[in-house]
């Protein structure tokens, strides 16, 4: 049921989407050098590879060494990628993806590659029993981002900051949405997002909120029990 409803959606999404994404990849091209799409290395289903495709929102050939998460003021988003990624417009090349199998309307965030294999503790790994999503519940409840409410201090890196913090906090949310997903709730999360994506990124920004996660935690662990517990994210 879950798949039907993916591929009846992502091909009703790309039909009345295309002319964005058109418009989108045309102000790509006119306004930086280098292509208009990126492919993006991702752990997919059962941690296979795959590639996400994205409108490029950064500069053309960045240096590889360099942070693979992007800062909230990063230097290397383009003008015109800064406003795709506000509107989410260059994420709707994934609805490809989606219609290839490759992920799910609703999941959690397809991860790179490397951070998968080198930074995923046997339990995280049960993330990859089903598709990367599109959207997750997280995304809707700590909109716009991890990184806007839970910046790195000042001398940590956004990697190192991301590896931390922000990746036990994401998995232990995604393993949650693993663990209760239905259709019901993939539903609600999608109505979150289109809210969050039309809506709430026209208002104020929202207000930051603290990571109910402890200050140590440290990369591969999972929250501290002490902490205030998990909640569901509701959309």
């Amino acid at each position: 049921m879950k798949r039907l409803f993916d591929i009846v959606l992502a091909t009703t999404g790309l039909v009345v989407t295309a002319p964005v994404i058109l418009l989108g990849a045309v102000a790509v091209r006119a306004t930086s050098p280098g292509p208009a799409f990126y492919l993006a290395n991702r752990a997919g289903l059962r941690g296979g590879p795959f590639h996400v495709f994205k409108l490029r929102t950064m500069q053309h050939d960045q240096d590889p060494k360099r942070d693979r998460i992007t800062a909230e003021n990063d230097s290397r988003v383009t003008p015109v990628g800064r406003l795709l990624r506000t509107f989410k417009i260059d994420e709707l090349p994934q609805l490809w993806n989606i219609l290839r199998g490759d992920m799910s309307f609703v999941g959690p965030r397809p991860e790179d590659l490397e951070i998968v294999r080198q930074h995923y503790s046997p339990e995280q790994m049960r993330v990859l029993d089903v598709r990367p999503g599109l959207t997750t519940p997280g995304q809707v409840e700590w909109y716009p981002d991890l990184l806007y409410h839970d910046p790195p201090p000042p001398g940590t890196g956004v990697e190192e900051h991301y590896l931390a913090r922000h990746l036990p906090f994401k998995v232990a949310q995604d393993l949650e949405y693993v663990d209760s997903s239905s259709l019901l709730l993939d539903i609600r999360v999608l109505c979150g997002t289109l809210w969050c994506v039309a809506v709430r990124s026209r208002l104020a920004p929202p207000p930051r909120k603290p990571l109910p996660i402890a200050a140590d935690a440290v990369e591969g662990q999972s929250p501290d029990a002490s902490a205030e517990p998990v909640r569901s994210p509701e959309s």
